[in-house]
């Protein structure tokens, strides 16, 4: 089959598709034949070299968390599920190689009839990611959290999420995007200086927590929150020196697709989509990433 990778570290033109042996499911796994699966940012910081000492990557690296597909392979003691299902889900987060022909899950729920594939395909991701921070930071309903970055994959998914549980959601993003964050009911906002006064202004009592999608920025968010501990981040590794939770994906929240069928169904989540990609081109999918300016999940289509 073919798969995405990348042999060593460097920029987007190091990424491309290599035809590798095709995957078979262990015990309570099933296998998918792809027909959407999602580029994360982190991915492509990754491949740039920049998370080498945090994260340990080995070469070549397979890319890929979450996909969608049709199931053509089951796992030893695999229930509930049967060949032909449409589904959506994670790899192991330890092997990744969800961008390719075929997949192995080692976690899925039903494919929503009202998502398309290329939603399907870039939602397990960003529902995990998204449940995970918004459990720990404990976000009840008549809360007030402040989204940073709130329009790319991750942020626009954590904006209906937090919407769901009854928070308003102040969002940052660029101008461009005001509208995309308001359709998924954010209060939008500018970046850049000034954004403590401004989420003042749009929330006099406060925020009670804080979700950084976007990095960069903590000493000004701490500032808004009004201490470390309301404030985690998914995108700045400079976390620790702040007093500030970088939450990864350990343990995964499995809830979260359940959780995202849910929604789905009652029209309360959508996954917006940036751009659609095939395999051949997933270096351009990475040189998009980088420009931090797509609106929404970048998939990659077999």
């Amino acid at each position: 089959m073919r798969a995405v990778q990348f042999a060593s570290f460097g920029p987007p033109g190091v990424v491309h598709v290599a035809e590798v042996p095709a995957p078979h499911p262990g015990p309570g796994e099933v296998r998918v034949a792809v027909r959407a699966s999602g580029l994360s940012t982190g991915e492509t910081r990754i491949r740039s070299g920049a998370l080498r000492d945090a994260v340990a990557t080995r070469l070549p690296f397979r890319t890929g968390f979450d996909a969608a597909g049709v199931v053509d392979e089951l796992g030893p003691g695999v229930t509930g599920t049967a060949l032909g299902d449409e589904v959506f889900g994670w790899v192991a987060p330890a092997s990744r190689g969800a961008n390719a022909d075929h997949a192995v899950l080692v976690a899925w729920a039903p494919k929503p009839p009202s998502w398309s594939w290329a939603e399907a395909g870039g939602a397990a991701g960003p529902a995990e990611t998204s449940t995970r921070v918004l459990d720990h930071l404990g976000l009840v309903r008549g809360q007030t959290i402040l989204v940073h970055g709130a329009a790319g994959g991750v942020g626009s998914v954590a904006t209906q999420l937090a919407v769901a549980r009854g928070a308003t959601v102040i969002g940052t993003a660029r101008a461009a995007a005001h509208a995309l964050l308001s359709s998924l009911g954010a209060i939008p906002t500018a970046y850049g200086p000034g954004l403590r006064d401004r989420v003042r202004a749009l929330a006099p009592g406060g925020v009670d927590a804080v979700l950084d999608c976007a990095g960069g920025t903590l000493p000004e968010l701490i500032a808004v929150a009004g201490a470390p501990s309301r404030v985690v981040t998914i995108a700045d590794l400079t976390a620790a020196t702040h007093g500030v939770l970088m939450s990864r994906p350990d343990p995964l929240a499995a809830h979260a697709l359940p959780l995202a069928v849910d929604l789905a169904a009652s029209g309360r989540l959508r996954i917006p989509i940036a751009a659609r990609f095939p395999l051949t081109e997933a270096a351009a999918a990475h040189e998009l990433s980088e420009t931090r300016h797509a609106p929404g999940r970048i998939v990659l289509m077999p």
